[in-house]
């Protein structure tokens, strides 16, 4: 992964998260837990799940090495379990990996990564919300020039622009949340989705596997991706919400209108060729990624008509897209959760431009909305 290339568009703890040393963790945990799940259920003795539990909290891989075994094998299920078994004996050995298969492993890894992936996003979510909820507040009864279609309109109250910015962010922010509880589960199919080789007792080892893992539990669901796609569909519509509140920072920082501006901060919106320039940078990272986001959704999207019970290539396609969703989206939600907290809005330009409409200052009833909007996106938030 290029750092010069993510960093820029992604947080630190966003790329953790999605990093190699999580995938091999969340690899290996899915192998203890289905361990131990069968352990609790009869399937296998104490001695051999805790023998596999052992060796996957001990096992030191590299993650370049392992790739290149990925590469060859098409799977990283295939590597991982050899190097287990390398390291196990006798009925460890045949007991590891038993009634499972690739997809369920590699499953289970995308959707803890997308659990741990998805309280990054919502915690940038609330700091976007708190902050606007603020500001909306603070400005409802400014009066200022609406814009439609790029043009002067008439006036609105200028909180009551911030509070839709507030309103759209935490509509997207409760369907991740939605989406996330709703399709983030377990996957426990086995060859074919039939869970054969458990005796009967598949359903109460996904369960215990799910509890153990942090999922939800559910019958199997490889041969159904349309939960992946919501996922990555709610991420995709948070981060155009973050585009939303970007845009129009962005346009109002104009020269000429100048009614707000992103925060100062050393070293940040300069311009390489002129010093007088403060560029809305925060604004651009979240319009970039606004700009991404619609075709990784499409790759979801076109995964969705898999074939049988396990298909060739779409779902393969599935945890990069995943992955690179979730990564500018904590980008773009970083970096507008710095702008609202800091945004600085400008009265006297909010007034001269208003005056230069020459409509009037008539706002209707923007302190009202204003005040539903606020009030229900933070009871909404609890």
């Amino acid at each position: 992964m290029s750092v010069l290339r993510t960093r820029p568009v992604a947080t630190p703890v966003m790329t953790a998260a999605f990093g190699d040393a999580a995938l091999v963790a969340h690899a290996l945990a899915f192998e203890a837990a289905l361990g131990d799940a069968q352990a609790a259920e009869g399937l296998i003795e104490a001695d051999v799940a805790a023998a596999i539990g052992q060796a996957c909290g001990s096992i030191v891989i590299d993650p370049a090495a392992l790739a290149e075994e990925v590469a060859l094998a098409g799977t990283l299920a295939i590597p991982l379990v050899v190097r287990l078994r390398g390291v196990l004996d006798g009925a460890a050995a045949q007991a590891l990996h038993r009634g499972a298969t690739s997809q369920d492993l590699a499953d289970v890894v995308m959707m803890r990564q997308v659990r741990a992936g998805a309280g990054l996003l919502l915690a940038d979510a609330d700091r976007i919300v708190a902050a606007l909820s603020r500001h909306a507040r603070a400005q409802a009864a400014t009066p200022a020039i609406g814009r439609t279609l790029l043009q002067d309109a008439i006036p609105i109250g200028f909180g009551l622009r911030i509070a839709q910015w507030c309103a759209g962010i935490a509509d997207a922010a409760a369907g991740v949340r939605d989406a996330v509880a709703g399709h983030a589960a377990v996957q426990l199919g086995g060859a074919a989705g039939t869970r054969a080789g458990h005796g009967g007792r598949g359903a109460a080892v996904a369960a215990r596997m799910a509890t153990a893992l942090g999922l939800a539990d559910a019958p199997p669901w490889h041969a159904r991706r349309g939960g992946v796609a919501a996922i990555g569909a709610a991420v995709a519509i948070l981060t155009g919400a973050c585009g939303k509140m970007a845009r129009d920072v962005a346009l109002l920082a104009q020269a000429g209108i100048g009614e707000t501006r992103e925060p100062a901060a050393a070293g940040r919106g300069g311009s390489s060729a002129m010093a007088h320039k403060r560029n809305p940078t925060g604004c651009q990272v979240a319009l970039s990624a606004a700009a991404r986001a619609p075709g990784l959704v499409a790759g979801l999207l076109a995964g969705l008509p898999a074939e049988e019970e396990r298909g060739l290539g779409g779902w393969q396609a599935e945890a990069p897209l995943i992955a690179d969703l979730f990564l500018i989206a904590s980008g773009a939600l970083e970096a507008m959760a710095a702008v609202a907290e800091g945004l600085e809005i400008d009265p006297a330009a909010i007034a001269h431009n208003l005056a230069a409409a020459g409509q009037g200052d008539d706002i209707g009833e923007s302190v009202a909305i204003v005040a539903a909007l606020i009030d229900r996106t933070n009871l909404d938030r609890g």
